[in-house]
């Protein structure tokens, strides 16, 4: 992998994944990013498109509340669709199953402050996607 910074579109495969993106049908793009979570997610062994999940990541968690804008130097250029709310649990799932894979992405940083960096922006996109907690009513009881 290609790798010159920490963010989630800052490798070769990402880029790449953007190129994708962009070339795809505007219809299209949210099948490729729902099918690069979907594999990351059901994936045994290596996790072959991480780097592309955590993109895909980067992209939904941007449309959520608290989201940051995705570097347009190496993300899509062009504008993505607004993505349905179940993305949001396939995104967490995909990135919950990347920071657990000891063998994986995780395994290829050299420098040890580089991959605290890497996984910190996992943990805010994390953040950024978890849904909401649902709002119970809380009623005030008299004895």
């Amino acid at each position: 992998m290609g790798t010159w910074d920490t963010g989630p579109f800052d490798n070769d495969t990402a880029a790449d994944f953007a190129n994708a993106l962009d070339e795809a049908e505007p219809e299209a793009r949210e099948a490729l990013i729902r099918g690069v979570l979907i594999r990351t997610i059901d994936a045994t062994g290596y996790l072959v498109e991480a780097e592309e999940a955590v993109a895909a990541a980067a992209l939904i968690a941007a449309q959520c509340p608290g989201g940051e804008p995705v570097d347009m130097s190496y993300g899509p250029e062009t504008p993505m669709p607004v993505f349905p709310s179940d993305l949001r649990v396939l995104a967490d799932e995909a990135l919950a199953r990347i920071v657990g894979d000891e063998d994986g992405p995780a395994s290829n940083w050299v420098d040890p402050e580089d991959w605290k960096q890497w996984r910190a922006i996992l943990t805010r996109l994390r953040a950024v996607l978890a849904p909401p907690p649902p709002s119970i009513a809380v009623f005030d009881v008299q004895p």
